[in-house]
């Protein structure tokens, strides 16, 4: 009988359940989407209940397959969506409100007001970050000041909020265990980057009860007991609960001072270790939580670009320029090379290291000669231009000059991308072998608390398809200069 660990990677756009062997190799991966809920407003939810569904669907298919080849699950890992903010009923479990989904700026304004209150130095010098609707403490405020049924579970004192690991641990181990870790605490923009707790001054400011938040503990802890609502035929351990970026930074071995890496989902998380002390940033990132493990803290510095794989999905959603996202690529390379069409996604404004939250999207550049495949090469050059942007000002705030990017995510399957961003960086990107690092790292952390897996055996799992610069320095720069410029006019534009 084989022992299994099972992977729960609830993301943005569906949920996966993950099955590794003992030898931490993927043995089956079972996924389901979920709704995307984008009103008029354009304000973005999610359904908790879809979404839990959705994950008692694909246990239960993860389970027949281990049942049907005499195999066992023996431990749960858990990475999900950072930053989206859900609210439900400490009575019963259901929720009070759609999902805030961390894409939505529907609190901006809520925002401005706190900062006319003279406190944004203060949040940022607590959690690190700047005041920003994007993180989920005003995601919260917005529930509190907008929704009925949480203002009247507050006013009862039977409201929890949380992120989706929270939601996810109250849901799997039925309502025992309200519990959450710094990588996914620490970007609420409530937890003090010191202490690794709640901050009551930061709860003070957004109006937040701290008795609605879990109890923060260490990222490698015994979350709880679950059997998943009957779909498991065992009782197992959730014992490691990481946001996906951080879960992703874990599985590309990047735990040394310096190492870098990106990933490329909907958005794109930009992070660098920095070691054991939260580094401040001075050019526009974010001070974040690696991990916390058997009460060691790792630090990041960390950038985060709204629209990456989300821009190739509106080319082909919304402006239906294609019919698969792998068009796009072929597309590019027959674009004139002489067209400077620059596209700036800020959909819903500009995350580090511009932080406009009042942005919207530019093109400029474009000629009469411009067409389908110039505007597409446009699309994807803006991704790396954005996470080349994050990471220029990571090696000024540290001094590090790092010779490889690690990369993850479905879009590094783009090698016109992949290029791309190597070139316009000038470092070597790396590729690893394998697409599931999110539910990789957490399912490690899982099977070393386990004693399933060893480091030694995790250090030996992932291998890299490498791109070297081929970008003439002189090309690099006139590039840049106009990505700059069009950055330039949204800034002057929209403030």
């Amino acid at each position: 009988m084989a022992r299994l660990m099972l992977g729960i990677d609830q993301s943005t756009q569906g949920t996966k359940v993950l099955l590794f062997d003992g030898a931490g190799r993927l043995y089956h991966r079972f996924s389901k989407n979920h709704h995307q809920l984008i009103n008029s407003r354009g304000w973005v939810s999610h359904d908790l209940t879809e979404i839990w569904h959705n994950i008692l669907i694909l246990v239960t298919q993860a389970q027949q397959l281990a049942t049907a080849n005499g195999d066992e699950i023996v431990g749960i890992g858990i990475t999900n969506q950072r930053e989206s903010a859900a609210a439900w009923s400490r009575v019963d479990g259901h929720p009070l409100a759609k999902t805030v989904v961390w894409q939505c700026a529907r609190a901006t304004a809520l925002c401005d007001q706190i900062a006319q209150r003279g406190v944004a130095a203060t949040v940022q010098a607590k959690s690190g970050m700047p005041l920003s609707p994007y993180f989920s403490a005003a995601k919260f405020a917005w529930l509190l000041k907008n929704e009925s049924a949480v203002q009247t579970a507050a006013a009862h004192h039977e409201l929890c909020l949380g992120t989706m690991d929270s939601w996810l641990i109250y849901q799997l181990t039925a309502g025992r265990s309200f519990k959450t870790e710094p990588s996914n605490a620490c970007r609420t923009q409530l937890l003090n980057l010191e202490t690794l707790d709640w901050d009551p001054e930061l709860c003070a400011i957004f109006d937040v009860p701290e008795e609605s938040l879990g109890t923060v503990v260490h990222s490698n802890d015994l979350f709880g007991m679950t059997d998943v609502d009957g779909r498991l035929n065992r009782t197992v351990p959730i014992y490691s609960v990481l946001g996906d970026s951080q879960a992703a930074l874990f599985g590309q071995h990047c735990v040394n001072f310096g190492d870098v890496k990106a990933t490329y989902g909907t958005g794109s998380s930009i992070m660098m270790n920095v070691g054991q002390h939260p580094v401040r940033s001075k050019n526009g990132l974010m001070a974040s939580v690696a991990w916390c493990l058997d009460g060691k803290a790792d630090y990041v510095l960390e950038g985060n670009v709204n629209y990456s794989g989300a821009v190739v999905k509106w080319l082909q959603e919304n402006l239906n320029l294609i019919d698969s996202p792998a068009e796009t690529g072929a597309l590019a390379v027959k674009a004139n090379p002489r067209d400077q069409t620059c596209l700036v996604p800020a959909f819903s404004g500009l995350g580090a290291p511009y932080w406009n939250d009042k942005a919207q999207a530019v093109v400029w550049g474009m000629t009469r000669t411009t067409g389908k495949p110039e505007f597409v090469k446009a699309a994807l050059n803006s991704i790396a231009y954005q996470i080349n942007d994050v990471i220029q000002q990571m090696q000024r705030d540290t001094g590090c000059q790092r010779n490889a990017l690690k990369v993850d995510g479905g879009v590094t399957k783009n090698q016109y991308l992949m290029q791309f961003q190597s070139d316009i960086t000038a470092t070597q990107l790396l590729i690893p072998n394998f697409e599931e690092l999110s539910g990789f790292g957490t399912v490690y952390v899982a099977g070393m608390a386990l004693e399933l897996y060893t480091p030694t055996t995790y250090q030996q799992d992932v291998s890299y398809k490498a791109y070297q610069p081929q970008m003439t320095s002189e090309q690099r720069d006139f590039n840049l200069e106009t990505w700059h410029h069009a950055i330039s006019i949204v800034n002057r534009n929209f403030q």
